[in-house]
């Protein structure tokens, strides 16, 4: 039997995890998620799918973050009828998460268009609406970790639990008459795995013994030192003394979905204890303030040394969901905590928040997790002087720190050690869901010791593998490709205007008078001219 692997995601760059498996059966994905980062990888939401949506037979869902499952609304909306198979937190989780992030390209494109319509530039539908998404919702079924079930004929699965978010899975495949000498072909795709002693979530787990791992690399060049709970509380407290010396609002940029919550069970543990100065924390984010009552509800599958449900709870914590509420922040001033989406400060309300502190050096930015290439969180983890955020310049006057104890994602050691314990693995390991320097840091890490080097592979965008050959057989895909592989990992034009236009603004600025701004003006006219 035929069985081949199209990596339509999540390759030689960290979203838009989506693998389409192809048999005499049929076509099943596993994940459908979203593309972020730069506009020309982001411009792949709103175009086809390298596959006909209604053609598909199931999908299986590894998690419930938007760069594996923001795109099944539009799956569903295009015809796809099928089952998606995900873990009963899982469910819970997208049940709020994809209504929401239909809400914002809906809000998005209104925006978009009345600026385009300024401009004279067509509008543009967004990717699907909150109702696409509540009606992909019908589409959820729930499965039980270490259980298999049938997917479709001659394919069966079973969830393993990521330890990297709540309802995180590994999944492991077997193909009927896959393998060597008419045994099952067995693969096992990883899902984004979780750190060692992660807070809330268990330890991975997954079987060995398989021909193929499918395995993400978000960290894969990093070694981290060891996290412990008290550790990772100590950093914390670290910062939030150092942002209150500074005396204005510390901005914690964070995803919606879980980092938002480890956030406030150690914020109010430490501000309990008296380990950190008192001060109002904010939930600005109607998505967070959802999720916080899926964990609520799901404490008992969750890993603690603390009460879950009475410090998301505390008084300490204020939800601000309406819009009035949001704005009604800014009236504040002195030490104040805001924790808001996006995690990469690349849309939701934290962006408003930035404009309003990011010029004052009272200010303190701390960003908790991974900023992808492009995104504006990156910009200022890259020590960005100024940035523009909705077509306004904004100077950065505000520290800008970074605390890496809250990582979701194994890093480099932890991943290989992962792969290790997964053998023997006979034919080949692909590493996906990282960017060029995290990929061939994991690479470096596994060759030879883990598996042989020529049995590790970093496929491109739209690769197609075939799988029951000896070792995994690419299969010409040339023409099927959406993006040429540069584009994939380089920053794009757009990128390069914006800082072109923030260089401009800084020189002519720091010209000495008048006269020497109007050269650097007239210098720029003629480059102009030239290209025309």
């Amino acid at each position: 039997m035929s069985v081949t692997l199209r990596f339509c995601g999540a390759s030689r760059t960290v979203t838009g995890s989506c693998y389409l498996f192809e048999t005499a059966a049929g076509r099943m994905l596993v994940d459908c998620g979203m593309f972020q980062g730069s506009k020309t990888l982001k411009t792949l939401n709103y175009g086809a799918f390298p596959f006909r949506p209604a053609e598909i037979h199931a999908v299986l869902l590894t998690h419930a973050h938007i760069d594996h499952s923001g795109l099944l609304p539009k799956l569903t909306r295009e015809g796809f009828t099928g089952p998606i198979y995900a873990t009963r937190g899982t469910i819970d989780l997208c049940s709020y998460m994809l209504p929401d992030a239909g809400s914002i390209q809906e809000s998005e494109v209104v925006s978009l268009n009345r600026r385009s319509a300024a401009r004279g530039r067509a509008t543009v539908s967004p990717i699907y609406t909150k109702v696409d998404a509540i009606a992909s919702l019908d589409s959820f079924r729930a499965v039980e970790y270490e259980h298999w079930f049938q997917v479709m004929s001659g394919v069966r699965a079973r969830y393993w639990n990521a330890g990297h978010l709540l309802g995180s899975a590994s999944i492991e495949l077997e193909f009927e008459d896959g393998g060597k000498d008419g045994a099952p072909l067995r693969l096992l795709l990883s899902g984004d795995i979780g750190p060692d002693a992660k807070l809330l979530e268990p330890d991975p787990e997954a079987p060995a013994n398989l021909d193929y791992v499918v395995c993400e690399s978000t960290y894969g060049d990093r070694d981290r030192p060891p996290v412990t709970a008290a550790s990772r509380r100590a950093r914390l407290a670290e910062e939030v003394r150092d942002a209150h010396k500074a005396g204005g609002a510390l901005l914690i940029p964070a995803f919606a979905v879980e980092r938002t919550q480890e956030l406030i069970v150690d914020l109010v543990d430490l501000m309990e204890r008296g380990e950190i100065p008192d001060g109002p924390i904010f939930l600005d984010s109607p998505l967070a303030i959802r999720a916080t009552e899926v964990f609520r509800q799901h404490t008992e599958s969750l890993q603690a040394d603390v009460n879950i449900d009475r410090l998301l709870s505390s008084p300490h914590l204020h939800a601000t969901e309406t819009v009035e509420e949001s704005k009604a922040i800014a009236k504040f001033t002195g030490f104040h905590i805001i924790i808001a989406a996006s995690g990469m400060c690349d849309a939701g309300r934290i962006r408003h928040h930035l404009k309003q502190w990011l010029w004052q050096r009272s200010a303190t930015v701390l960003l908790t997790g991974f900023q992808a290439q492009g995104t504006l969180g990156r910009f200022l983890n890259d020590g960005a002087k100024a940035v523009r955020i909705q077509g306004e310049e904004i100077k950065v006057a505000a520290r800008i720190r970074r605390i890496d104890e809250y990582s979701g994602h194994a890093d480099g050691p932890e991943l290989a050690r992962w792969i290790a314990s997964r053998r023997p693995i006979t034919r080949g390991v692909f590493l996906t869901h990282g960017e060029q320097p995290e990929l061939d840091g994991l690479s470096a890490r596994i060759g030879e010791r883990t598996v042989p080097a020529a049995n590790v592979f970093i496929p491109i965008l739209d690769d197609i593998y075939e799988l029951t050959t000896k070792a995994p057989t690419p299969i010409d895909g040339t023409h099927r490709r959406r993006l040429m592989p540069e584009a994939v990992v380089a920053l794009d034009w757009h990128n390069d205007m914006s800082r072109l236009i923030l260089d401009i603004n800084a020189a002519v600025e720091q010209a000495a008078d008048d006269r020497a701004r109007g050269v650097i003006i007239r210098r720029l006219k003629r480059a102009l001219e030239t290209q025309s």
